[in-house]
């Protein structure tokens, strides 16, 4: 089995990698993404779409990206 080339950056992360953990951890933190708790008596809002979540992830994704990058939400 042949090792890849080492690069200069080989122990540094990708700023897509952290990007992803700070989602990850506002994700659970917050409970984004997950859907309401089921409950008796009128809902206020109505359950969002699958669609929609998977939008509002890559919102957040993106911004998790750009200041990880440095540059401004």
């Amino acid at each position: 089995m042949e090792k890849e080339p080492a690069t200069t950056n080989s122990g540094a992360r990708r700023n897509e990698d952290i990007a992803l953990d700070l989602l990850k951890f506002v994700a659970a933190s917050t409970g984004f993404g997950r859907p309401a708790a089921p409950s008796t008596g009128f809902s206020s809002t109505p359950a969002a779409k699958p669609e929609d979540q998977i939008n509002q992830l890559l919102d957040l994704y993106t911004r998790c990206l750009t200041v990880v990058g440095g540059g401004k939400a």
